[in-house]
């Protein structure tokens, strides 16, 4: 029996979780998440023996991994995206070599999806900020420890401070060490990003609605209580990567199949 194929895998290398995602030209499928320390050739060679694609495209921000990808795709057409890619925004940044592959993903998506000017937070195992001018251009952002980074460093340095699992706080003022450091966490959270946020916004006075765009692991519990986050899209970066798939494989030129 033949097995089903699509146009591409769509793989997203982090430093703490990979994911994949078959897609079309026009939309992608549903997501599976690996975590990067165990990702394999051998994984990666299984997802597509169940479920082939004519292209892989991958962002990666863990170089070690890469050699896995090459292994898996074997005579697969094989699109990294990178500062070189035909892209749907221009870069204005001094070293473009040094921007995380996501972050550009996250770029071009958001210009696609939601317009600009734009400002994308990804909360991922750190918190990213990248902004997209109105003439559609990558001009720089902000890095943060992520959420759980933070967290986590407490309970590895210190002697009685537990490892908590995050979630909203009952209130602001904690009745127990975890409803402590749950308010700490989370609400000191929303501050920095906050903060973050009125800085850029106000450094750049653009005209008109800046749309600001939370992805990430995290998006949904902080931005929840947010009103400057229009939207969470859980998504955002295996978008650009099928745009990135579109862009640089020939298949643009179909202009609405491909979403662009």
């Amino acid at each position: 029996m033949k097995k089903p194929a699509t146009d591409f895998l769509l793989i997203d290398i982090s430093n703490s979780f990979t994911k994949l995602a078959f897609a079309s030209r026009s939309r992608i499928g549903r997501p599976s998440t690996i975590a990067t320390p165990i990702l394999t050739a051998e994984r990666i060679a299984r997802i597509l023996h169940a479920h082939d694609a004519a292209t892989v495209v991958a962002s990666s921000v863990v170089p070690k991994k890469n050699r896995e990808i090459k292994r898996a795709a074997g005579n697969r057409k094989v699109i990294w995206l990178t500062s070189q890619s035909r892209l749907n925004v221009r870069i204005d940044y001094p070293n473009p070599k040094t921007i995380g592959a996501d972050r550009l993903a996250n770029a071009v998506a958001v210009a696609k999806l939601n317009g600009t000017p734009a400002i994308v937070i990804d909360f991922g195992t750190a918190v990213t900020f990248d902004i997209v001018a109105p003439d559609n251009a990558y001009i720089g952002g902000v890095i943060a420890p992520g959420l759980e980074a933070m967290t986590n460093f407490l309970y590895d340095r210190t002697a009685l401070l537990p490892r908590i699992s995050l979630r909203e706080p009952r209130s602001a003022i904690g009745k127990s060490t975890n409803q402590a450091m749950l308010a700490g966490a989370i609400l000191g959270y929303r501050g920095l990003v906050r903060e973050i946020l009125q800085r850029i916004t106000a450094e750049k006075s653009w005209k008109g609605k800046v749309r600001v765009v939370a992805t990430g692991g995290y998006a949904k519990l902080i931005a929840r209580k947010l009103p400057e986050v229009e939207t969470v899209h859980e998504n955002l970066t295996l978008e650009g990567l099928r745009l990135v798939g579109c862009m640089n494989s020939g298949l643009s030129a179909l202009g609405e199949i491909c979403g662009m």
